[in-house]
């Protein structure tokens, strides 16, 4: 697959990674020398960019939020030591699969999925 652009951006990245966020030059080093919190705090921005934009009247206006969403999807994957091929597998993994028996595998320890509250955090 290395004509798809996701591919090709993720070995952009990697490369990045592997230079050890040396370059001055480059956002994505500059990313990962700032650590894995500033990532997924970065991620979590273009979430909610994502999200503004898809609650507005213009539907083009997700596409370049949608496009920074993925790129640092595509850098915290790579800080993680993951890659495309571990989202597609677990993909493959759940496909055909019925999404409410599928979520209810990976249910909180009280039989309930994993919510977010902001004021009370993460609970089961």
């Amino acid at each position: 697959m290395a004509d798809d652009i996701l591919d090709r951006l993720q070995a952009t990245i990697a490369s990045r990674k592997d230079t050890g966020g040396e370059s001055d030059s480059s956002y994505t080093a500059q990313l990962f020398r700032r650590g894995r919190g500033r990532i997924a705090q970065k991620l979590g921005e273009e979430a909610v960019e994502t999200v503004i934009a898809a609650m507005g009247d213009d539907a083009a206006a997700i596409v370049p939020e949608a496009a920074d969403l993925l790129y640092h999807l595509l850098v915290l994957l790579a800080d993680a030591g993951l890659s495309l091929d571990d989202v597609r597998a677990e993909l493959r993994r759940r496909e055909g699969k019925s999404g409410v028996v599928e979520k209810a595998a990976r249910t909180g320890a009280a039989g309930r999925p994993l919510s977010f509250s902001p004021s009370q955090g993460l609970k089961p």
